[in-house]
Parts: C-alpha cells; structure tokens; sequence
C-alpha cells in the first residue's frame, strides 16, 4: 500500500481519551479540532515548569537526494520503538509546508508503517497555524503601506523598506512584483515581492517565542526597513502593529497534539524551511513534551551542515536545550547518489558508488561528535533494494569511522522495525549528561561566525562577500553582534553549487545578502543562488493530488 492507504486505515483513538490515557491531561487543558487534532493550552505547559526534563534525541540526515533519506519516518519509528520497549517517549515534528506538499515532497508525515495520522489533514491546513502567521505577516505588510500613504509621520524611506509579503505556496512568479499600480487611490508604487510562509521571520519567532509576552515582544522588534538616512531603523512597534499581530497569533502558539500509526503522542508545531530558515519545530512544543515525557525525539530540517547545526546554535543557544544524542539517517540509494550514479540506477547493487559516497555521511558524523560534541549512532533506513553485500559495506566503514551503525526497518515494521536503533539510543542517553558544543562564540563577528561554519562545517576554504554586505554586518554588529547567524544555503550540498555531491572542500562559499531578523534574534546569511520563494517543479506533487465525492484524497506521500 501506498503511504496515504496506510494511513486511511490506521486505527487512531480520540485524541482526548488518548491524552489523558498516556499523559493524564485532562480535557479542560485541551481545544480540539476534530476527534483527532488538539492544541494544548499554554496555561497547562506553564503549569509543567517545575518538573525534571527528558532525554532530548536529535536526528538528522546526509545531505539530500531526490531518492529520499527518511528523517520524518525515522523519527517516528525511533518514537514508536522506545515506546514499545517500555519508554515513555513523545514526538516533537514540524507541521508540513504546502509548498512542497504541493511541489516537490507530496507530503510531510513519515512514511510506510513509521507515520504521524491524521496524515492528510496535518499535510493540508492541519490547524490553520501557518494561515495565521501569513495573515500575521501580510498585516504588517498592509499598515507598513497604510503608513506610507497616510501621510508617512515615521519617515520610512519606501527604498529601503526590508517586509516581503508572504503566502504558503511555491510560487516563483510573486518572487518580484510591484505594487501600488493604478492610480493615487491605491497608494504609492514600489518594488516588493514574497517569500514563502516557511521563510517568514513571524514563523521563526513563533518557534523561538517563550510565551505569548515574549511572542509580543518579539513581534514588536521586528525592523521593517528605515529611514531615508539608512542607518534609523523602523520597527513593528512603531506602526503599533505587534498587539494584532500577537492577536492573529493566539492559537498558533499553542502546542499541536496528534498520534502515530501505533497511538503514540506526537507534537506538530511549527515549521521553517532549514534551508532558508532556521528549520526546527517550536521550542514551546520541544519543553513540553521534555516535562510530559522521559525521551523526546525531535527532528531539524535537511542535513547535518543546515538543520543540526542551526538546532544547536540558534535553537539550544537561545533556550537552554541540551540534547542527549544524534541519529544520523542515511540510506544506501542516497550514498550511492552522492557516489554519482543516477536516481534510475539506485536499485542495482553499485558498491564503488557506495564507497565513493561514504565520504559525505563521513563529514556529517564527524561534523556531529567534533564540532557539536555529540554521541551520533547512524541509522541505515533500510530499503528492500537494498543487498546484503551493499549493507555490510556501509557498516564496515561506519565501523572503521568509529560509528555504531543500525540496519532499521521501521517503514516497512513500524516500531518493531527501529528497535535495535532505541536500544542503542537509550544505552547513549541513559550514560552520559546532556549538552553539546556550539561551533562558533557568540561574541565574534558576524563575518567569523560565517566563516566558521563554512570552514569547519561546509569544507570551504572561506567566504566572500562584496563590500557593501561587509559593512552592512559591521554596522548591524555594533548592535545585534552577539545574534547567531542563520546560513541560507542549498540542503543538497555542502557547497552552494547543488550539483556537487559527496564531500566537497577547498569551494568558497558566496554570501550574496544578508538579513536582520531581529525579532527572531539571528541575522540571515543567503549564500549562492539560493531563493526564499521556491518554484515549481516540471511535474509537481499537486497534478498528482486528488479527492473523490466521499471525501477521500488520493495523491499524497
């Protein structure tokens, strides 16, 4: 079956009944939507303060390919597995994007037996919470040009002003636009344009906000561009546009609860691109289930080089989280990839490939335990093209490297498949303190930050940037230098170039903008050609997505 049939014949239970069952919440903390979808009141996650943490288990992956690598899947297998060998273990996810839902992915809910249901439904709107940060960031958009147009007693310089609009959908047309066309009525003319919702810094300080002050106050720095001097900034407080925003914001702030395929509790909340984003679910969401659960399994976006380490520069830097430990998810179809052969090739056995391609999860794993100083176990997310010969190649050079290594087959078993791989886990976190090592001091300049990722990280022999960029992170430094920076790169390579596959070293790395997210508290680094709207492919995932008169949809993976 496909994994949209899998999921139309789970047997979910009432998500209240099933929450108090596991975590005796009672319903009165709980707003449902539906029998199977519930936001958790932020009263009751205060309410948790005091209680003693879980264990925090990250996982992430080799750079991407289109054959798939199972970060998503292997996360809810994991969860599944330490449940059924008798842990008390939550879920932490991102809700899916609609954008490459409709795109590229055709989904974002696991796959096979390892899934998080109601899977159609968290794909498409799920509880609305990224129609309200669109509506949250398009209403400062609106009043930044009702300012303009009523007289403009802020001075903000129209040619400066640093807003996009946003919407959910890949749509490469709205990358550049003007508005204000038509006539005096419709306000002033001027160049702007979109990125998508994902990219938008409302989405990142939803995931970094503390609380609905803190959400407020964050909102309420945000700078929307500047005076005509260049150097006064403007900020949503001074369009007093942080309280409506803050409003629109209400029920998004609240944790979402959902289950598996084997009824156990996963958290969906929250959802940057780690690509253009800082790519991980709400810290509100990853505390809570910290103080419901003695494990906790969360995930970052794309591979090692983006999501783990914005994870733990920005993520664990601005909270205080400590993870325990890290799944490195590989698949043999992927290494092969990144060996050179072809996506149509991947289902013959080509152990040159695989050895070639070794040499990219190499760096992740050794990115993870030198540069975050953290015990990493690689989880082969096992495909049934897979041979044996190719199998004990890859755990001979894991082996070698020094890796525990774990065959799992979770997409295909379910939990039962990713036992080895929580055994594993457990033996790791139950025997040492949490923490980790972030990979630059928050007291450099935003240039080494830069470099330092792109050097230990990315196997760069430095960055460049033009004049103009250097100054404008010298400028931004006298007041922002102690942010983390935020690296927007391509996921499909360490370099910027996405053809260079496997371990790339000695490129330089090309920073052609940089963006202040000051609410957020990071500055934004684009690197390469990368873009902040993605496009559509030639044959999208939404030509594939269907729905018959009964209700049901087809066409989601």
């Amino acid at each position: 079956m496909s994994d949209i049939e899998i999921a139309q014949n789970a047997k979910m239970q009432p998500i209240i009944g099933l929450i108090k069952d596991r975590f005796g919440i009672a319903a009165e903390h709980l707003d449902p939507f539906g029998h199977y979808k519930a936001k958790l009141s932020l009263e009751y996650v205060n309410s948790l303060a005091d209680k003693p943490d879980g264990k925090l288990i990250l996982v992430t992956a080799i750079s991407p390919t289109p054959a798939g690598e199972g970060k998503t899947t292997t996360t809810v297998g994991l969860g599944d597995a330490l449940n059924r060998i008798g842990k008390k273990a939550i879920m932490c996810l991102r809700e899916p994007s609609l954008g490459p839902c409709f795109g590229v992915k055709g989904g974002a809910a696991g796959g096979g037996y390892a899934q998080v249901v109601p899977m159609e439904d968290i794909n498409l709107h799920f509880t609305g919470d990224f129609h309200a940060i669109g509506a949250a960031h398009n209403l400062l958009s609106a009043l930044i040009d009702n300012h303009i147009t009523q007289g403009n007693a802020l001075g903000i310089d129209p040619r400066r002003i640093q807003w996009k609009r946003v919407v959910d959908m890949n749509d490469r047309a709205l990358r550049k636009i003007i508005i204000g066309l038509g006539g005096i009525g419709n306000g002033y003319s001027r160049e702007d344009g979109y990125d998508i919702v994902v990219a938008s810094e409302v989405m990142a300080i939803l995931c970094l906000a503390t609380g609905r002050a803190d959400l407020k106050a964050r909102l309420g720095r945000i700078v929307i561009g500047y005076k005509a001097d260049g150097k006064t900034p403007i900020y949503a407080s001074n369009l007093r546009a942080h309280g409506a925003m803050a409003a629109l914001l209400k029920d998004a702030i609240k944790p979402n609860l959902v289950q598996t395929l084997e009824n156990n509790i996963a958290i969906i909340h929250g959802g940057p691109f780690a690509n253009i984003a800082h790519g991980c679910n709400t810290v509100t969401a990853t505390k809570t289930a910290l103080k419901l659960a003695d494990y906790v399994v969360t995930e970052a976006g794309f591979g090692a080089d983006l999501g783990a380490e914005k994870f733990i520069d920005i993520k664990c830097r601005m909270s205080g989280l400590k993870p325990s430990a890290v799944v490195l998810v590989a698949t043999v179809r992927a290494l092969k990839f990144h060996g050179g052969i072809a996506k149509d090739d991947l289902n013959q056995e080509n152990l040159a490939a695989l050895e070639k391609g070794f040499e990219n999860l190499q760096r992740h794993y050794q990115n993870i335990t030198q540069h975050y100083g953290l015990p990493c176990v690689v989880c082969v997310n096992h495909f049934t093209f897979d041979t044996e010969a190719e199998l004990n190649l890859l755990k001979s050079k894991c082996k070698a490297l020094g890796a525990n290594c774990v065959v799992s087959k979770h997409w295909a078993e379910g939990g039962a498949g990713a036992e080895n791989l929580a055994n594993e886990i457990v033996n790791i976190v139950d025997n040492r303190e949490p923490g980790c090592t972030y990979v630059y001091d928050e007291n450099l300049s935003s240039w080494d930050k830069i470099t330092a990722i792109a050097t230990k990280l990315y196997g760069a022999s430095g960055i460049v940037a033009s004049a103009k960029i250097k100054d404008q992170l010298k400028t931004w430094d006298e007041n922002y230098g102690k942010f983390p920076v935020c690296i927007a790169k391509t996921q499909m390579s360490f370099s910027t170039n996405p053809n260079l596959k496997g371990a790339p070293s000695g490129h330089i790395v090309e920073i052609n903008e940089v963006r202040l997210a000051n609410g957020a508290g990071f500055i934004v680094a684009v690197a390469g050609d990368m873009m902040t709207m993605p496009g559509l492919p030639k044959q999208p995932a939404a030509e594939r997505i269907d729905i018959d008169d009964d209700g049901k949809i087809t066409g989601l993976f």
